[in-house]
């Protein structure tokens, strides 16, 4: 489970093909109108009402409009909203909500005033107990999709959620831009690059708001280079801060157009003066108009080289590209619940993959005899190891490398793995990995699942071994459509 928000080990996004990355819909191929075999007529701009049936995996309300499928963001089961024709594609068509005449008893006012504007609040206007609902259907479509051997069957649990299922993020990453005569801090509108400027984002540490206001007005005031998309240049694009659920310090990035930081000086006494609580400031080089948040180039700027995060009583040092969960309390579950579903003894030999920085691997080292964990990231690797150190672990051990190398030299070394634990980004299992899983056949295997489309469709391979004991959905990500989980896998007799 290793990410940097956009190295190959980072969770990436679900998609859909009406679906960009941020939540919204985007527009392939508009049409002005649709005649498909249905005989379904209808056009960019049109408007009719419409009775929602169900929430997509995206968390986007579903009608039907002559039988064809309509998603429609914001919208709730049971509702009956005017929407607008946005897009017509061959198989479906999107809309947005004009006006909700019926209104269903779980719909309520988001804290957030972007929350219908931007992504990251999918399910804001929600009520909590329905997003938890909503939670363990999504597993249950995908589970009907992909139908892998004894879905029917399975035990699925509800979903646990959160005492407070706001301010959990403990990281913000938000690009900066100048809009007129004001610098901006916030996130896209969906569908489009306009950015708002957000004072307040109910979902995020206030430690890290706090960094992230002081920070714009201090670049405003020393009148620092800001990043120009459109005439590609400038400095600053991105700010980052991400804040430790331990020690309340905060880590701060600034991911640059411009390997030079002209101002930096200036900047970093004045956020040295204005936050104490910011204790290692950084640049990330990252040129040019790309999709991808991170360059490869980090340089600590001042103080120190990592802030630290205990997670089950074992400490872990962050640089800023290292990966941790954005929620720390969820986190902790989600881990309790792998240990239980493991019910590991000190005879397992356990292999950790997608390992990170370790966090699954040395949270569970002094249940088992021995943890080898493996990652195609060498950074990752180096703080895995290094995070052993740091925890006085000496039966662990974590290699780069991929499950096809990795898997037959430790069976050449004659290590054969008794419990096997992966955390994988959303696109799920690599066919490599499965195919090593079905070959070695561990006895004790749980899947922790940040995806229940890629984990019902691992699961059709899965399954030829393994019986499906319960998947339990845990809610990582509140007011969000995402979705986590944590499967028990018990390998097959026959």
């Amino acid at each position: 489970m290793t990410q940097n928000n956009n190295r190959p080990y980072q969770k990436g996004a679900q998609k859909k093909p009406y679906h960009n990355s941020k939540g919204g819909t985007h527009k392939p191929n508009i049409r002005s109108q649709s005649n498909d075999k249905n005989g379904v007529d209808v056009r960019i701009g049109q408007n009719f009402p419409l009775t929602i049936k169900r929430l997509g995996i995206n968390g986007e309300g579903i009608g039907y409009f002559k039988r064809k499928i309509v998603f429609v963001p914001g919208a709730l089961p049971d509702e009956v909203a005017v929407v607008k024709v946005t897009d017509v594609q061959p198989k479906y068509i999107a809309a947005k909500v004009l006006k909700i005449r019926e209104k269903s008893p779980n719909r309520v006012k988001p804290l957030d005033e972007y929350a219908d504007e931007v992504g990251g609040f999918e399910l804001e206007h929600m009520n909590y107990d329905a997003q938890l609902a909503f939670k363990k259907d999504v597993l249950v479509q995908s589970l009907e999709k992909f139908q892998p051997r004894g879905w029917s069957d399975y035990d699925l649990r509800d979903t646990i959620g959160m005492d407070n299922p706001y301010e959990y993020r403990n990281k913000a990453q938000f690009p900066v831009r100048k809009i007129g005569d004001q610098l901006s801090v916030g996130m896209y509108k969906r569908s489009s690059h306009d950015l708002v400027d957000l004072p307040v984002v109910h979902t995020q540490s206030p430690a890290t708001m706090k960094v992230l206001r002081t920070v714009r007005e201090l670049l405003d005031k020393l009148s620092v280079s800001i990043y120009n998309e459109d005439k590609n240049r400038g400095t600053v694009k991105t700010i980052v801060a991400r804040v430790s659920h331990t020690t309340d310090e905060v880590q701060l990035t600034f991911v640059t157009n411009t390997d030079g930081f002209p101002g930096d000086k200036a900047l970093i006494e004045a956020i040295n003066s204005a936050l104490p609580e910011v204790t290692g400031i950084f640049q990330n080089f990252n040129p040019g108009r790309v999709s991808l948040v991170w360059g490869e180039e980090t340089i600590k700027l001042w103080g120190k080289d990592y802030i630290e995060e205990t997670v089950m009583g074992k400490t872990f040092q962050l640089s800023p590209r290292a990966f941790m969960q954005l929620n720390h309390t969820q986190m902790s579950v989600v881990y309790e619940e792998a240990l239980t579903a493991l019910d590991l003894t000190h005879a397992d030999k356990l292999v950790d993959a997608y390992a990170g920085v370790g966090t699954i691997g040395l949270s569970l080292a002094d249940k088992v005899g021995e943890v080898r964990g493996m990652e195609i990231i060498p950074e990752a690797v180096d703080d895995a190891n290094i995070n052993a150190k740091i925890n006085h672990i000496t039966n662990a051990h974590y290699e780069v490398g991929t499950a096809e190398e990795l898997f037959p030299k430790w069976q050449s070394e004659g290590w054969l793995a008794d419990a096997l634990v992966v955390d994988p980004p959303r696109t799920g299992l690599d066919t490599a990995l499965r195919r090593e899983i079905l070959r070695t056949k561990p006895e004790k295997f749980v899947y922790i699942s940040c995806n229940a489309s890629t984990l019902a469709r691992d699961l059709v391979d899965l399954t030829k071994a393994y019986k499906v004991d319960y998947i339990q959905s845990i809610d990582m990500f509140p007011q969000t459509a995402r979705w986590e989980g944590v499967v028990k896998l018990t390998r097959r007799n026959n």
